[in-house]
């Protein structure tokens, strides 16, 4: 591939990005406010809008802390890792100059 190229797709990638988290930044202040309504007193939970249709809905998330609970039941790491599994993963991380 051409520097220049790849000069050209780095810079679009990077305006990209920028723009995405303009736009993801936006739409997350947009959700928190429907969230407020939504969970005020006699609040709605579902937002019609002309194009699309909103609906707040509220899950509980369970989550297990694995490192206390192998700590709590006195799991060896060596034991651990025998159950640990390793892959590799690429991320590409761009900045401003």
């Amino acid at each position: 591939m051409n520097n220049d190229i790849i000069t050209t797709n780095i810079d679009r990638l990077g305006l990209l990005l920028a723009e995405i988290d303009r736009l993801t930044k936006e739409a997350d202040l947009i959700k928190d406010d429907l969230k407020d309504v939504a969970t005020a007193p006699n609040g709605s939970k579902e937002f019609v809008g002309n194009l699309f249709r909103a609906v707040v809905v509220e899950a509980d998330r369970k989550t297990t802390d694995y490192k206390k609970l192998i700590a709590d039941l006195g799991i060896a790491q060596d034991v651990v890792a025998k159950y640990t599994k390793t892959s590799a993963v690429f991320s590409v991380k761009t900045t401003a100059r």
